[in-house]
């Protein structure tokens, strides 16, 4: 009966450390697949998240684009408005220009037209001067024949005078009538780039600087102008976006990390433990 109670007595104690090696196994095993399910769920959230950012770093490019496109608009309606601007302004200086040089070719006119009478009438008062004393020297013939021949040479010049002064009389009409031509020309090109620029920005006025007047709603300048602020909008909100999920993918990524670490290390002691189980 004792011999029985010493040989039974190893067995128990053999038989109760294999049931502790196979408890710990099991713990062992169930961390690993508890792990393993972690990888799993971390992998799926990196992935959707790597999806997320690549269609974010889209947006982000499509939004730069539109709005290095929408600056470039508004450089150009920029130079375009001060182009029109500089056209609306050199053509009123013109205009008014011209319409100093038609009041003075006017003026010219008048003194020429003037000149001619007084020339004219310097002609009949010689012409009858030269009758006078072409008559008084036949009743005397002490007078000079020089006089005579002097008071023929002005009438002469005289007449020569007026022609000289008709022509310069025709020269300063037809230089007033090119001047209404190109005031007239003036006029509508002035008119119509006054009309240009205004339609471009809203305004009222070329005479207040440009920097006076702010961009409208209704204006070309305006709606481009308000089309950049909306791109620039568009690209600052895709922006944080993307760096958002940037910002999350990073934590993800290192969620994954520390998790495959921990898988790593749980599968490496369940392998001992099997190792050592089964020595």
């Amino acid at each position: 009966m004792e011999t029985q109670l010493l040989h039974s007595a190893p067995k128990l104690k053999r038989y109760g450390i294999t049931e502790k090696k196979k408890s710990e196994l099991d713990v062992l095993k169930n961390q690993v697949i508890d792990a393993q399910a972690d990888v799993q769920q971390q992998q799926v959230i990196v992935t959707s998240l790597t999806e997320k950012a690549s269609k974010y770093q889209g947006y982000l490019l499509t939004a730069d684009g539109n709005r290095t496109h929408a600056l470039s608009n508004k450089n150009l309606i920029d130079q375009v408005v001060q182009n029109a601007y500089d056209l609306a302004y050199n053509s009123k200086n013109a205009f008014s220009k011209m319409t100093i040089s038609n009041d003075a070719a006017i003026e010219v006119a008048s003194r020429v037209s003037d000149l001619i009478n007084k020339l004219i009438y310097s002609v009949e008062i010689i012409n009858k001067l030269s009758n006078l004393v072409i008559r008084k020297k036949a009743l005397n013939p002490l007078i000079s024949d020089d006089l005579i021949t002097r008071l023929n040479t002005a009438g002469t010049d005289a007449n020569n005078a007026v022609a000289l002064t008709l022509i310069a009389l025709k020269s300063t009409l037809a230089a007033e009538a090119s001047i209404l031509e190109s005031e007239a020309a003036i006029t509508l090109e002035n008119r119509q780039a006054n009309k240009l620029y205004l339609n471009l920005t809203d305004e009222k006025s070329i005479d207040t600087p440009l920097s006076n007047y702010p961009a409208t709603n209704t204006s070309i300048r305006g709606l481009l102008y308000n089309a950049y602020k909306e791109t620039q909008l568009a690209y600052e909100k895709a922006n944080f976006a993307n760096d958002e999920t940037t910002r999350q993918l990073n934590i993800a990524t290192t969620n994954l990390n520390k998790a495959q670490i921990k898988l790593n290390s749980l599968q490496s002691g369940l392998a001992a433990a099997n190792a050592a189980a089964l020595a």
